[in-house]
């Protein structure tokens, strides 16, 4: 564990990249082989605004990481923040409590802000307004959801006191995780269910991608799926009754335009409709 965390302390931005890149190559190919949806998509083409976004991401991530690094820096000296109250013990549970407390501030708290705040769900949207979900979905975030989810990150990093090692080995599986559970890939269901418990699965994530309420707004996980059973966010909805989208932003044409997606945060609010849901 120590030399893990060594690595992550000094990880060169080539194998970040790689890191990012080979995730979203290993499981496009693995879309190909065990899809969950055989939907007669123009992959390539569905691809590019999600590149799009996901070249967006890096940009507006880049130049502010160094905020990361002086917040973690004076944490650990100040042994400031929740991992630094704690008890001694040993390296792999303050790994593993310090990766827990970042997916929580980070992504989950900032995915279920962005769906109640009705500003960010129209920035958040973005990702939302996909019609055929898979690997390259992941990164689908309008800059300003960049920023949103930065500004998360970093009041994650300050109230965690994490150090630069586990906050980039939080930041590398988050990445591939989300490329996982975004995935077009059909798991055995007992696989995937065994998988929900621990972390979020692609059935588990699909269902948060489904055209309405109330599963529009559940399963915020991003890594770990204890959040959503914990806090009550977790649903279930068998994966031949999901439908892509939000019912209310159904234009296809524009939901697949690089112009169109940047202009959607700045489009009147319209709220998704609800269904009945199923009893799980």
């Amino acid at each position: 564990m120590e030399q893990i965390i060594t690595y992550f302390e000094t990880i060169p931005p080539l194998h970040r990249s790689l890191i990012l890149v080979g995730g979203i190559t290993f499981f496009w190919i693995l879309e190909g082989i065990v899809p969950l949806f055989n939907v007669p998509y123009k992959k390539w083409r569905h691809s590019v605004p999600n590149f799009f976004f996901t070249l967006t991401t890096i940009i507006v991530n880049f130049p502010l990481a160094f905020l990361l690094l002086k917040t973690s820096d004076w944490a650990v000296v100040n042994e400031f923040g929740i991992i630094n109250w704690l008890p001694e013990m040993p390296l792999w549970l303050y790994v593993l409590l310090g990766v827990l407390f970042l997916d929580l501030i980070g992504a989950y708290t900032a995915h279920w802000v962005e769906h109640k705040v009705k500003p960010l769900w129209m920035v958040h949207l973005v990702h939302h307004s996909d019609h055929n979900v898979d690997t390259t979905t992941a990164n689908r975030h309008h800059p300003l959801e960049s920023l949103i989810r930065y500004t998360f990150t970093l009041i994650g990093v300050f109230v965690v006191g994490a150090p630069i090692g586990i906050i980039m080995l939080y930041q590398s599986l988050s990445v591939v995780l989300s490329q996982f559970n975004h995935a077009n890939i059909k798991l055995p269901k007992k696989v995937d269910d065994a998988i929900s418990w621990v972390i979020v699965s692609p059935d588990m994530h699909k269902v948060h991608h489904h055209y309405q309420l109330p599963y529009t707004d559940s399963n915020y996980g991003n890594i770990f799926s204890i959040w959503d059973r914990l806090f009550g966010t977790y649903m279930t909805l068998d994966s031949d009754k999901i439908v892509y989208g939000v019912d209310t932003f159904p234009d296809e044409k524009e939901n697949a335009s690089v112009i169109g997606l940047l202009k959607q945060p700045f489009h009147k609010y319209r709220r998704p409709t609800t269904e009945k849901a199923e009893a799980s």
